[in-house]
């Protein structure tokens, strides 16, 4: 299996049967931008088509899983016609990691907010660090959430409460978003030791029958999650062209509160 690519922001570790994906923009709390993004795409799918890889780990480079979409990227892309490609990749990443016959499990440490959370409840299994944070933050710059995020949070929380996570956008705790069922595991001690015990246990097990019930739950839900995606993306490109949004991205970056007026 080649693991060599054009972009430097994707590493790749192969342990046995496991295969790390770790997220490598470090200086930019591994936010992510389209080279990542397409970057992530390529490794997901090589391993994909491996034999000799049965889990797969995704994780972040330093000390944050990942701060989300590149927000200066997204600024300088207003057009339509640019913006709709980057939903694309996005969209392909998604359905790949989530439809991938492999498990996979996130290990968060740090935080995961924004795209870098919806793309951590794509996997399977996320074990988080007890001092990470996470947030489904979107709505804090006049947005909707993206990757898929509504599909994730309905599955995970049911519609009520899954509204509720995407209105309110606040940071979570690792243990709010355990008693909400929004993650599995919350690390004892070490991160990689709590991973490393996750992959001894499933290692032990009949991999390739739980392999298979992810398939065909993936599959029955495949169209839906499609359906989710394609209204994200044209819902994002409109919320791109409201008051609040600009008046929303003019605060992050004056790092002041917005005053949104519902327009």
């Amino acid at each position: 299996m080649s693991t060599n690519f054009v972009t430097d922001k994707v590493n790749v570790k192969l342990d046995g049967r496991v295969a790390t994906v770790e997220m490598n923009r470090p200086e930019a709390l591994n936010a992510m931008d389209v080279e990542m993004i397409k970057g992530l795409v390529v490794k997901l799918k090589e391993i994909g088509d491996s034999d000799k890889i049965d889990i797969v780990v995704l994780t972040g480079k330093g000390r944050v899983f990942s701060a989300g979409g590149d927000i200066k990227s997204m600024l300088s892309n207003t057009d339509p016609t640019e913006f709709y490609p980057v939903m694309d990749s996005i969209s392909e990443l998604v359905i790949t990691l989530y439809s991938l016959p492999k498990l996979t499990i996130s290990a968060i440490s740090g935080a995961a907010a924004g795209l870098g959370f919806s793309l951590a409840l794509a996997t399977d299994y996320i074990i988080a660090d007890q001092s990470s944070n996470l947030a489904m933050n979107f709505i804090g710059i006049g947005l909707i959430p993206d990757g898929g995020a509504h599909f994730f949070l309905e599955k995970r929380l049911g519609e009520t409460k899954a509204k509720q996570v995407i209105w309110d956008g606040k940071m979570m705790s690792a243990k709010e978003a355990l008693s909400l069922g929004l993650i599995q595991e919350i690390a004892s001690g070490d991160l990689q030791e709590a991973v490393h015990n996750r992959l001894t246990d499933w290692l032990s097990r009949p991999v390739q029958a739980m392999i298979k019930s992810k398939k065909i739950l993936a599959e029955k839900n495949r169209p839906q999650l499609l359906k989710i995606l394609e209204l994200e993306k044209y819902g994002q490109q409109k919320m791109r062209k409201t008051i609040d949004h600009q008046e929303g991205i003019k605060a992050f970056i004056e790092k002041r509160k917005p005053k949104f007026i519902g327009k």
